[in-house]
């Protein structure tokens, strides 16, 4: 592990930080067939980062299409939109200045953690650390595993300890590593939970009477590379023979309709299944655990951004699961509570027929191993920032996702037996 952390550092240390300086990200509102050929079009010919849905295959009319694209391709870009008669705009005129802004500056140390800022990993795994040396009563921490480059996934475990087992709800962020809100979220809620244990009557119910592991980042590599190198990276880092592409999508590596609809064969794109189902360690490890503890968990919710949107199963197929009723009754209700503190609207729906089919997920693979409340969360916001996210946001975003998350951890502890 030490040699494969130390090739590692000199590998950061060899390589450029990459720069978007005069990169935009541009809306693209594709409404009849030749729209969407076209888009398609312009992927081949030219890099195209999706951001919005996450590859050109998942494309189809009446949808929105963000794309992000070079600085040098710009007035081919808009001449193809401009000739197909396609209504456009742009979200981000220039991305190295969206990346910049980012980060408030607050006066913060970088290596000093902060719930309003984004912290690294180093940082938030220290952390993580004191958490639970200094609530031993609440908090322990385990590693579940280690990442294709040597880094420990750790998560945390928080619960009134008693002797006996107590069922368990489940909640990792993290799994797409440019998504930086989304790790931001898995720490507000551990203080959340470690600070108003005793004092908040539903907390202090839920944590009596059920376990919460939460895992702040699973994608622990490829989180490090958007920090150090990259930081619009989303896969993992792993490395396979037979190509130069790296890493692959974890969450279309779960054992769930694998590389169907929504994923691809191809290891240079960003939806890239793997090449077998949990091939990426990291995806092996969390399922593994969840198998380990299949009998006592009973919800599962993953962390993502961006797009307002809580989704459950199935995104793998457009049948609807034999829970489909309760699951978006309880969406809805916890929509409503998000909504509830500072009006922001959230959409509702099974994956595939509320945003567009995407197989490997790990919610379809949580419910089809028989957790029965499993949700996809993609927080704020709908576009105007999209992966950038500015600190400023954490906070309301968090405390607003807080309502929903208490929302349905209620309805599972009503539904325990």
């Amino acid at each position: 592990m030490k040699v494969l952390l130390l090739l590692g550092l000199v590998a950061v240390a060899l390589s450029e930080v990459t720069r978007y300086d005069g990169e935009l990200v541009l809306r693209l509102k594709p409404v009849v067939d030749e729209h969407v050929q076209v888009i398609k079009t312009l992927s081949e010919s030219i890099k195209v980062d999706f951001w919005k849905p996450d590859s050109p295959e998942l494309v189809t009319i009446d949808i929105d299409v963000d794309i992000h694209i070079s600085a040098p391709h710009a007035a081919m870009v808009f001449t193809m939109l401009q000739q197909s008669g396609m209504e456009h705009k742009v979200l981000i005129g220039d991305l190295q200045t969206a990346v910049d802004g980012q980060r408030d500056n607050n006066g913060i140390s970088p290596r000093a953690h902060s719930y309003e800022k984004y912290n690294s990993l180093e940082t938030i795994q220290a952390w993580m650390s004191t958490m639970a040396s200094t609530n031993a009563a609440l908090v322990s921490k385990q590693v579940i595993g280690t990442s294709f480059e040597g880094r420990s996934i750790e998560l945390l475990k928080i619960g009134k300890k008693t002797s006996t087992t107590k069922p368990a709800i489940f909640l990792d962020c993290g799994i797409h590593a440019r998504e930086w809100v989304s790790p931001a979220f898995c720490q507000w809620f551990i203080k959340e939970a470690v600070s108003t244990y005793g004092a908040d009557s539903q907390m202090t119910s839920l944590l009596d009477q059920m376990d919460v592991y939460v895992l702040p980042v699973i994608n622990v590599d490829g989180y490090v590379h958007t920090f150090t190198t990259d930081r619009l990276w989303r896969k993992t880092r792993s490395r396979r023979a037979g190509t130069s592409c790296i890493g692959a999508d974890p969450n279309r590596n779960f054992d769930a309709g694998w590389c169907t609809l929504g994923a691809s064969s191809n290891p240079c794109s960003d939806t890239y299944c793997g090449s077998s189902p949990e091939s990426e360690v990291e995806v092996k490890a969390v399922a593994d655990f969840i198998r380990k503890n299949k009998a006592t968990i009973k919800a599962y919710l993953t962390i993502h951004s961006y797009s307002q949107l809580l989704l459950f199963p199935y995104s793998y197929t457009y049948n609807l699961c034999k829970d489909h009723s309760e699951l978006l009754s309880v969406a809805e209700g916890a929509a409503s509570a998000l909504r509830s503190l500072y009006n922001t609207r959230y959409t509702s729906g099974p994956g595939a027929a509320t945003i567009y089919p995407a197989a490997g997920g790990s919610d379809d693979w949580a419910y089809d191993l028989g957790v029965k409340y499993s949700y996809t969360f993609e927080l704020r916001d709908t576009g105007r920032y999209g992966f950038l996210l500015p600190e400023s946001q954490i906070k309301p975003t968090c405390q607003e996702t807080m309502l929903a998350v208490k929302y349905i951890a209620a309805h599972v502890q009503k539904n325990l037996y």
